[in-house]
This record gives structure tokens, sequence and C-alpha cells, in this order.
């Protein structure tokens, strides 16, 4: 039976994990303006493993490689390899809010593939609060005038996808393994598709990297420690034993802790109206996250949490 304290701490490291993505977002807007995105998702990816494997060493124990670690390990090649492959392309084509905006619809898409694929049970607390959610994130992001082009639009819908699935698929995988050997395996993957995707795009127009400022480089290797070591180790902490329907809402905080830090790194300004949304979301989140919910997915109901092994 997972005991108050618990549950809290599981509430603790999804909200953390939002802040992370979204401040890490901030510092990756810096470097994306001057760094390919095909040359940044390696640079970032090896940022994190550069913290992750000496983590990883430092608990002394071997590695198991079991069926079920290489299992979960695969689906680093989904995220962030593909997924962020596909967000970090689109983002060339879009502006930032509207990227923030179509990432603000993973939680829905996460309450479709948990009901589709674990069986989770969606009931309409859930879809009401979803749609609030959304509502305010809505608020936080939009500003008016801001468009894109198609393709951007499809390319980030497609890593959101992308990212929806694997939350879902490590929600059902993920039992008793150690969480920091599972991110830092998923980085590796991550890293492997990154490299060649970035191999196969050189091939063709060159690196791109000429005149990148130090600035730069550092937002890259600062944002890839932040967003792929940090938040997914904080996000699957976080997502052990809870359904991956209820742990999506948290993402819905990563537009506030986004724009928040945009305002401080790079002096945008919040309005009336954006204020209004992050009041909202946060609101929302904490009402929720302040009731547990029951595990439907594999068929097993159950209202207590596995013990996590970090």
């Amino acid at each position: 039976m997972l005991t108050k304290l618990a549950h809290r701490r599981r509430v603790i490291s999804l909200i953390a994990a939002a802040a992370s993505w979204g401040i890490a977002t901030a510092i990756a807007k810096r470097a994306v303006n001057e760094i390919p995105p095909t040359a940044l998702l390696p640079m970032q990816l090896v940022g994190s493993l550069l913290v992750l494997a000496p983590l990883v060493l430092l608990r002394r124990q071997p590695v198991g490689w079991s069926p079920e670690l290489r299992r979960l390990g695969y689906l680093g090649v989904l995220n962030p390899g593909i997924s962020y492959s596909l967000s970090l392309a689109g983002l060339v084509y879009i502006t930032a809010s509207t990227s923030v905006l179509l990432w603000a619809t993973e939680p829905i898409l996460i309450i479709g593939f948990a009901w589709w694929l674990l069986g989770d049970r969606i009931d309409r607390r859930l879809v009401t609060a979803a749609a609030v959610a959304l509502l305010g994130v809505v608020l936080v992001v939009v500003e008016g005038g801001n468009g894109g082009h198609p393709i951007g639009v499809v390319l980030t819908l497609a890593g959101v996808a992308a990212c929806a699935l694997y939350t879902v698929a490590a929600r059902k995988w993920i039992r008793s393994e150690s969480t920091i050997e599972v991110v830092a395996i998923q980085q590796g993957a991550g890293l492997g598709f990154a490299v060649a995707l970035a191999a196969v795009v050189a091939g063709f127009n060159g690196l791109g990297l000429d005149g990148v400022s130090g600035a730069a480089w550092a937002s890259a290797l600062t944002s890839g420690i932040l967003y792929y070591g940090v938040a997914f180790w904080l996000y699957l902490t976080g997502l052990r034993g809870v359904p991956a329907s209820w742990a999506g809402l948290f993402l819905t905080l990563i537009p506030v802790f986004g724009v928040a830090t945009s305002h401080l790194l790079l002096d945008e300004r919040l309005t009336t109206r954006q204020w209004i949304g992050a009041v909202l979301i946060v609101t929302l989140v904490g009402v929720i996250s302040d009731q547990p919910a029951q595990v439907v997915g594999g068929g097993v109901k159950q209202t207590g949490y596995p013990h996590v092994n970090s």
C-alpha cells in the first residue's frame, strides 16, 4: 500500500520533471538558433550521458541485462530518438509558442493510448481535468498571430505522438529495474539513432556548425543534461506504479515553467491571460495529484504502487 508520503514523492518527481523540461526548452531555444536540429540532439544526449554514466557506475552494481531491461532500452530509439528528432525538425518551421501548444496535446494522446493499450479506466473526471488543463495551456502559450508551416505542425505532432506512446509503453514494462539504469540505456539507444540520422543528413548538407558561438555550445550541453538526463529520471521515477494517463496530466505544467523561464532568460513578457492560464493549470493539477488514481492497466486493479528502485 502506497503511503501518503510515497505518493507525494511521486507527485514531486512528476512536477520536477515538468519543470526540468520547461526550463530546458527555453535554454534549447537559444541553441537551436545556431545549431541544426540533427546536430543538436546528439550533443544534448552526450551531455546527458556524461552525467548519467558516472551515476550508474557509482551504484557499484552490475547492470543486469535482462530481457525486460533490454526491451526498455529499445524504447530510447522511440524517445528521445525519433520523438525529439521530429520535434526539433518541426521547430525549424514553426514558432516556439506553436510548438509548446502542440506538445500540450500530449496528455490527451497519453490518455487515448493508455485506454487503448493498457485498459486504463478513463472516467469523466479525468477527461474533464485534461480538457480544462489544456484550456489553461492555451491561455499560457497562445499570444495571437503566431502560426506555423504545416510541415512543422505535422512533424511536431508526430514527435508528440511518439513521446506519448513511449510513456504508455514505459508504464507497462517498467517493474523493478533501476530507474537510473533505464534512463542511461535509453539515452544511449537514442544517441545511436541520433548519430546515425546526423551522419545521413551531414552527408547531404554538411554539419552546419561553422561559426557556432560558445553560448550556443553551452546551451546545447546544459539543455541536454536537464532535458534528457534529469527530467527523464524524475519522470520515470514518478511514473512507477501510477496510471500513464494520470501521470500525463503533469505534462501540462511544462508550458508554465517554460514561459516563466523564457521571461527570465529571453526577456519575454507574460500577459494577463497567460498568468490566468498558469494559475488554472497549477490549481487543477494540484487538485488531481492529491487524489491517487487506481491502476487498471494489465488487468490488475490496485491503489498501492510498487517500491521505487532508483
